[in-house]
């Protein structure tokens, strides 16, 4: 299934953490956070300014993100778990 984001929207997955600390200790799953960094999945088209015209997303396909703790909506495509947030949502892009 193809998925485009609306507007200012973008389709994020999640990278995945460390499963050990720097020291070599093993974090189990109940202990880790869901990781605050991604990668862009799929772009929508860009808000508008209230004379219409359109502001081109910042992001691309393929960035990596970081973005906040409680950013976006989880959902599920094709047995995969992404987020669906706002550009603004996105604190910065890892170089």
């Amino acid at each position: 299934m193809a998925f485009t984001p609306l507007h200012d929207r973008v389709l994020v997955r999640r990278i995945q953490g460390d499963d050990k600390t720097k020291g070599g200790l093993i974090i189990p799953d109940t202990a880790k956070e869901k990781p605050a960094e991604g990668e862009i999945v799929s772009v929508g088209a860009g808000a508008r300014k209230d004379s219409g015209e359109l502001i081109a997303p910042s992001v691309k396909s393929g960035d990596r993100i970081l973005f906040g703790k409680w950013s976006g909506t989880e959902v599920t495509l094709n047995g995969e778990e992404l987020l669906i947030m706002k550009e603004s949502d996105i604190l910065g892009i890892i170089a």
